[in-house]
Protein backbone atom coordinates (compact mmCIF):
# COMPACT_ATOMS: atom_id res chain seq x y z
CA UNK A 1 0.00 0.00 0.00
CA UNK A 2 1.15 3.39 -1.20
CA UNK A 3 0.92 6.21 1.63
CA UNK A 4 -0.08 9.71 0.58
CA UNK A 5 1.07 13.04 2.52
CA UNK A 6 0.64 16.11 1.95
CA UNK A 7 2.92 18.92 2.82
CA UNK A 8 2.93 22.47 2.13
CA UNK A 9 6.05 23.41 0.65
CA UNK A 10 5.51 26.86 2.05
CA UNK A 11 4.78 26.35 5.11
CA UNK A 12 6.27 22.63 6.52
CA UNK A 13 8.32 21.31 9.53
CA UNK A 14 10.76 18.85 9.11
CA UNK A 15 9.20 16.45 11.45
CA UNK A 16 6.00 15.86 8.25
CA UNK A 17 9.20 14.74 6.01
CA UNK A 18 10.33 12.20 9.13
CA UNK A 19 7.87 9.26 8.19
CA UNK A 20 9.43 9.47 4.37
CA UNK A 21 12.79 9.91 5.54
CA UNK A 22 12.29 6.73 7.80
CA UNK A 23 10.81 4.50 4.77
CA UNK A 24 13.89 5.61 2.83
CA UNK A 25 16.72 4.53 5.18
CA UNK A 26 14.34 1.15 5.70
CA UNK A 27 15.28 0.68 1.72
CA UNK A 28 11.98 1.96 0.78
CA UNK A 29 10.66 4.29 -2.05
CA UNK A 30 9.35 7.84 -1.84
CA UNK A 31 7.76 10.22 -4.32
CA UNK A 32 9.18 13.50 -3.86
CA UNK A 33 8.81 17.02 -5.29
CA UNK A 34 11.26 18.98 -7.05
CA UNK A 35 11.51 22.33 -8.94
CA UNK A 36 11.63 20.54 -12.10
CA UNK A 37 9.17 17.22 -11.97
CA UNK A 38 8.98 14.84 -9.10
CA UNK A 39 11.48 12.37 -8.56
CA UNK A 40 11.09 8.39 -7.37
CA UNK A 41 13.71 7.72 -4.63
CA UNK A 42 15.83 5.78 -2.43
CA UNK A 43 18.74 6.29 -0.45
CA UNK A 44 22.12 5.45 -2.97
CA UNK A 45 24.16 3.41 -0.83
CA UNK A 46 21.23 0.51 -0.88
CA UNK A 47 21.21 -1.45 -3.67
CA UNK A 48 18.19 -3.19 -3.41
CA UNK A 49 16.29 -0.03 -3.02
CA UNK A 50 17.94 1.10 -6.32
CA UNK A 51 16.78 -1.87 -8.52
CA UNK A 52 13.11 -1.28 -6.88
CA UNK A 53 13.17 2.03 -8.42
CA UNK A 54 13.87 0.48 -12.11
CA UNK A 55 11.67 -2.07 -11.18
CA UNK A 56 8.77 0.42 -10.57
CA UNK A 57 9.31 2.47 -13.37
CA UNK A 58 10.10 -0.44 -16.07
CA UNK A 59 13.32 1.86 -16.45
CA UNK A 60 16.07 -0.08 -18.74
CA UNK A 61 19.12 -1.08 -16.58
CA UNK A 62 21.45 1.05 -18.46
CA UNK A 63 20.06 3.96 -18.14
CA UNK A 64 21.88 5.90 -14.80
CA UNK A 65 20.35 7.95 -12.19
CA UNK A 66 20.65 11.04 -11.13
CA UNK A 67 21.44 11.70 -6.94
CA UNK A 68 20.59 14.21 -5.10
CA UNK A 69 22.17 16.27 -2.32
CA UNK A 70 21.20 18.88 0.29
CA UNK A 71 24.52 20.48 0.47
CA UNK A 72 27.83 21.05 -0.70
CA UNK A 73 30.08 18.44 1.22
CA UNK A 74 28.33 15.63 0.07
CA UNK A 75 29.26 16.13 -3.23
CA UNK A 76 32.65 15.25 -2.48
CA UNK A 77 32.40 11.74 -0.39
CA UNK A 78 30.38 11.30 -4.36
CA UNK A 79 33.08 12.07 -6.81
CA UNK A 80 36.77 11.31 -6.83
CA UNK A 81 37.96 14.72 -7.13
CA UNK A 82 35.84 18.50 -7.45
CA UNK A 83 37.30 20.23 -10.29
CA UNK A 84 37.39 24.08 -10.22
CA UNK A 85 34.63 24.33 -12.85
CA UNK A 86 32.08 21.77 -10.73
CA UNK A 87 32.36 24.37 -7.69
CA UNK A 88 31.82 27.28 -10.64
CA UNK A 89 29.18 25.70 -11.61
CA UNK A 90 27.89 24.90 -7.81
CA UNK A 91 28.36 28.53 -6.89
CA UNK A 92 26.30 30.02 -9.64
CA UNK A 93 23.30 27.38 -10.17
CA UNK A 94 22.93 25.29 -6.82
CA UNK A 95 20.43 24.80 -5.70
CA UNK A 96 18.80 24.71 -8.69
CA UNK A 97 17.98 22.93 -11.98
CA UNK A 98 21.54 21.52 -13.18
CA UNK A 99 22.87 18.15 -12.82
CA UNK A 100 26.73 18.12 -13.05
CA UNK A 101 28.31 14.50 -14.03
CA UNK A 102 31.97 13.91 -12.68
CA UNK A 103 34.01 10.86 -11.96
CA UNK A 104 32.44 8.40 -9.63
CA UNK A 105 33.56 7.69 -5.95
CA UNK A 106 34.33 4.34 -4.88
CA UNK A 107 31.24 5.07 -2.30
CA UNK A 108 28.34 5.04 -5.45
CA UNK A 109 27.17 1.36 -5.96
CA UNK A 110 27.29 0.99 -10.17
CA UNK A 111 23.50 0.17 -9.75
CA UNK A 112 22.96 3.69 -9.49
CA UNK A 113 25.55 4.69 -12.32
CA UNK A 114 24.62 1.74 -14.50
CA UNK A 115 27.72 0.42 -14.48
CA UNK A 116 29.38 3.77 -15.72
CA UNK A 117 32.61 5.39 -13.85
CA UNK A 118 30.96 8.07 -13.63
CA UNK A 119 28.27 9.90 -11.65
CA UNK A 120 25.24 12.33 -12.19
CA UNK A 121 25.29 14.86 -8.90
CA UNK A 122 21.86 17.65 -8.15
CA UNK A 123 21.33 19.96 -5.93
CA UNK A 124 18.23 20.84 -5.97
CA UNK A 125 16.07 24.23 -4.86
CA UNK A 126 12.81 22.54 -3.64
CA UNK A 127 12.41 22.77 0.09
CA UNK A 128 10.88 20.06 0.47
CA UNK A 129 13.42 18.39 -1.68
CA UNK A 130 16.20 19.49 0.26
CA UNK A 131 14.43 19.03 3.90
CA UNK A 132 13.92 15.47 3.01
CA UNK A 133 17.39 14.41 2.24
CA UNK A 134 18.58 16.33 5.35
CA UNK A 135 16.00 14.29 7.43
CA UNK A 136 17.28 11.30 5.61
CA UNK A 137 20.65 11.66 6.25
CA UNK A 138 21.78 10.71 2.83
CA UNK A 139 21.79 11.59 -0.61
CA UNK A 140 18.85 10.11 -2.46
CA UNK A 141 18.74 8.57 -6.17
CA UNK A 142 15.68 9.15 -8.12
CA UNK A 143 14.61 9.86 -11.66
CA UNK A 144 11.61 11.10 -12.71
CA UNK A 145 8.31 9.45 -11.33
CA UNK A 146 6.62 7.97 -13.66
CA UNK A 147 6.38 5.00 -15.74
CA UNK A 148 9.12 4.86 -18.09
CA UNK A 149 8.60 6.28 -21.89
CA UNK A 150 5.72 8.49 -19.97
CA UNK A 151 5.59 12.67 -19.55
CA UNK A 152 7.12 13.65 -16.82
CA UNK A 153 5.13 14.49 -13.66
CA UNK A 154 4.81 17.82 -12.64
CA UNK A 155 1.80 17.33 -10.12
CA UNK A 156 1.38 14.58 -7.37
CA UNK A 157 -2.12 13.15 -9.43
CA UNK A 158 -0.18 12.24 -12.29
CA UNK A 159 2.75 10.64 -9.65
CA UNK A 160 -0.18 8.63 -7.59
CA UNK A 161 -1.52 7.39 -10.85
CA UNK A 162 2.15 6.08 -12.06
CA UNK A 163 3.25 4.97 -8.95
CA UNK A 164 0.80 4.36 -6.72
CA UNK A 165 1.15 0.64 -5.28
CA UNK A 166 4.74 0.91 -6.48
CA UNK A 167 6.12 3.82 -4.17
CA UNK A 168 6.30 3.30 -0.28
CA UNK A 169 5.33 6.92 0.19
CA UNK A 170 4.20 9.87 -2.23
CA UNK A 171 4.70 13.59 -1.01
CA UNK A 172 2.06 15.76 -2.48
CA UNK A 173 4.08 19.27 -2.92
CA UNK A 174 1.80 20.92 -5.67
CA UNK A 175 2.67 21.79 -8.95
CA UNK A 176 6.42 21.82 -10.10
CA UNK A 177 8.06 25.38 -10.77
CA UNK A 178 10.11 24.55 -14.04
CA UNK A 179 7.71 21.67 -15.52
CA UNK A 180 11.34 19.77 -17.06
CA UNK A 181 14.06 17.99 -15.46
CA UNK A 182 17.21 19.57 -15.02
CA UNK A 183 20.19 20.37 -17.46
CA UNK A 184 22.90 17.47 -17.43
CA UNK A 185 26.35 19.06 -17.79
CA UNK A 186 29.47 16.19 -18.36
CA UNK A 187 32.40 17.62 -16.78
CA UNK A 188 34.11 14.44 -17.07
CA UNK A 189 35.11 15.52 -20.83
CA UNK A 190 37.71 17.63 -21.99
CA UNK A 191 35.36 19.85 -23.46
CA UNK A 192 32.30 20.49 -21.27
CA UNK A 193 29.02 18.97 -23.17
CA UNK A 194 25.65 19.37 -22.58
CA UNK A 195 24.05 16.14 -22.64
CA UNK A 196 20.62 16.95 -22.01
CA UNK A 197 19.22 20.95 -22.12
CA UNK A 198 16.87 21.81 -19.30
CA UNK A 199 16.07 25.23 -17.36
CA UNK A 200 19.96 26.77 -17.19
CA UNK A 201 20.55 26.95 -20.58
CA UNK A 202 23.73 26.38 -22.79
CA UNK A 203 23.94 30.33 -22.78
CA UNK A 204 23.33 30.65 -18.97
CA UNK A 205 26.52 28.05 -18.70
CA UNK A 206 28.74 30.05 -21.37
CA UNK A 207 29.85 32.96 -19.13
CA UNK A 208 30.65 30.00 -16.61
CA UNK A 209 32.78 27.33 -18.36
CA UNK A 210 33.65 29.30 -21.55
CA UNK A 211 33.70 27.04 -24.21
CA UNK A 212 30.75 23.98 -23.98
CA UNK A 213 28.78 22.31 -26.38
CA UNK A 214 25.87 20.11 -26.91
CA UNK A 215 26.58 16.28 -26.59
CA UNK A 216 25.81 13.75 -29.00
CA UNK A 217 24.42 10.15 -27.74
CA UNK A 218 26.63 7.38 -26.71
CA UNK A 219 26.30 4.10 -26.79
CA UNK A 220 26.13 3.76 -23.34
CA UNK A 221 24.68 7.05 -22.09
CA UNK A 222 25.88 9.56 -19.20
CA UNK A 223 22.69 10.80 -18.43
CA UNK A 224 19.24 10.28 -18.64
CA UNK A 225 17.04 11.29 -21.37
CA UNK A 226 19.34 10.13 -24.46
CA UNK A 227 19.07 7.01 -25.48
CA UNK A 228 15.08 5.81 -25.25
CA UNK A 229 11.71 7.26 -26.30
CA UNK A 230 10.24 9.62 -23.81
CA UNK A 231 7.95 11.64 -22.33
CA UNK A 232 5.04 10.28 -24.53
CA UNK A 233 1.71 9.85 -23.76
CA UNK A 234 -0.83 7.11 -24.73
CA UNK A 235 -2.10 9.29 -27.98
CA UNK A 236 0.93 9.96 -30.76
CA UNK A 237 2.27 13.30 -30.94
CA UNK A 238 3.19 15.14 -33.93
CA UNK A 239 4.57 18.35 -34.21
CA UNK A 240 3.51 20.83 -36.59
CA UNK A 241 5.78 23.59 -38.19
CA UNK A 242 4.47 26.46 -40.24
CA UNK A 243 0.62 27.16 -40.16
CA UNK A 244 -0.58 26.03 -37.60
CA UNK A 245 -4.14 26.94 -38.03
CA UNK A 246 -4.02 25.49 -41.65
CA UNK A 247 -2.65 22.27 -40.75
CA UNK A 248 -4.57 21.43 -37.71
CA UNK A 249 -8.06 22.51 -40.27
CA UNK A 250 -6.51 19.38 -42.50
CA UNK A 251 -6.00 17.08 -40.08
CA UNK A 252 -7.83 17.14 -36.64
CA UNK A 253 -11.37 15.97 -35.96
CA UNK A 254 -13.17 16.50 -32.59
CA UNK A 255 -11.03 13.73 -30.81
CA UNK A 256 -8.06 15.58 -31.70
CA UNK A 257 -5.62 17.44 -29.37
CA UNK A 258 -3.99 20.94 -29.94
CA UNK A 259 -1.34 22.19 -27.82
CA UNK A 260 -1.05 25.21 -29.16
CA UNK A 261 1.78 28.52 -28.76
CA UNK A 262 1.13 31.98 -30.27
CA UNK A 263 -2.00 31.27 -31.95
CA UNK A 264 -5.42 31.96 -29.79
CA UNK A 265 -7.64 28.87 -29.35
CA UNK A 266 -10.39 30.11 -30.78
CA UNK A 267 -8.62 30.02 -34.26
CA UNK A 268 -8.58 26.18 -34.04
CA UNK A 269 -12.34 25.02 -35.28
CA UNK A 270 -12.10 21.87 -34.30
CA UNK A 271 -10.30 19.91 -31.57
CA UNK A 272 -9.66 20.15 -27.67
CA UNK A 273 -7.31 23.02 -27.77
CA UNK A 274 -4.86 23.62 -24.44
CA UNK A 275 -2.92 26.97 -24.61
CA UNK A 276 0.81 25.86 -23.65
CA UNK A 277 1.48 30.01 -22.85
CA UNK A 278 3.03 32.91 -23.35
CA UNK A 279 6.39 32.17 -23.31
CA UNK A 280 8.56 29.36 -23.43
CA UNK A 281 9.17 28.92 -19.95
CA UNK A 282 5.22 29.07 -19.13
CA UNK A 283 5.15 26.72 -22.44
CA UNK A 284 7.35 24.24 -20.43
CA UNK A 285 5.47 24.30 -17.11
CA UNK A 286 2.52 23.10 -19.14
CA UNK A 287 3.97 20.33 -21.12
CA UNK A 288 4.07 17.49 -19.89
CA UNK A 289 0.84 18.10 -17.47
CA UNK A 290 -1.11 18.70 -20.96
CA UNK A 291 0.03 15.86 -22.58
CA UNK A 292 -1.22 13.67 -19.31
CA UNK A 293 -4.58 15.61 -19.56
CA UNK A 294 -5.26 14.98 -23.21
CA UNK A 295 -4.76 11.46 -22.23
CA UNK A 296 -7.59 11.88 -19.62
CA UNK A 297 -9.74 13.83 -22.50
CA UNK A 298 -9.78 10.75 -24.44
CA UNK A 299 -7.79 11.96 -27.34
CA UNK A 300 -6.94 10.27 -30.02
CA UNK A 301 -3.46 11.97 -31.68
CA UNK A 302 -1.86 15.95 -30.68
CA UNK A 303 -0.74 18.19 -32.48
CA UNK A 304 1.49 20.83 -30.71
CA UNK A 305 2.56 23.66 -31.95
CA UNK A 306 6.53 24.26 -30.62
CA UNK A 307 7.86 27.20 -29.27
CA UNK A 308 10.66 29.45 -31.16
CA UNK A 309 14.28 27.82 -30.77
CA UNK A 310 15.05 30.32 -27.90
CA UNK A 311 17.05 29.90 -24.82
CA UNK A 312 14.29 27.72 -22.49
CA UNK A 313 12.47 26.71 -26.29
CA UNK A 314 15.56 25.01 -27.41
CA UNK A 315 14.85 22.34 -24.17
CA UNK A 316 11.40 22.64 -24.35
CA UNK A 317 11.34 21.60 -28.25
CA UNK A 318 14.18 18.49 -27.30
CA UNK A 319 10.99 17.29 -24.90
CA UNK A 320 8.53 17.79 -27.17
CA UNK A 321 10.49 15.94 -30.11
CA UNK A 322 11.30 13.41 -27.84
CA UNK A 323 7.41 12.47 -27.15
CA UNK A 324 7.02 13.11 -31.03
CA UNK A 325 9.23 10.11 -31.49
CA UNK A 326 10.63 12.64 -33.87
CA UNK A 327 7.17 13.00 -35.61
CA UNK A 328 6.99 16.56 -38.12
CA UNK A 329 4.08 17.89 -40.06
CA UNK A 330 4.92 20.34 -42.47
CA UNK A 331 2.36 22.55 -44.47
Amino acid sequence: MTKIIKVDPENYTDNELFEAAGILRNGGLCAFPTETVYGLGAIYTDCEAVLNIFKAKGRPADNPLIVHICDFEQLYKLVKEVPETALNLAKHFWGGPLTIILPKSDCVPYEVTAGLDTVAVRFPSHPIATALIRETGIPIAAPSANLSGKPSPTAAEHVIADMKGKADIIIDGGNSFFGIESTVVDLSVKVPQVLRPGAVTIEDLRPVLGNIEYGSGASAPKSPGMKYKHYAPDAPVYIIEGDAVSIAERLADEKTGILTYNVAPENFKKGIVLDAGKNSYEYAAHMFYYLRKFDELGVTKILAVPPEEDNMGYSVRNRLYKSAGGKVICE
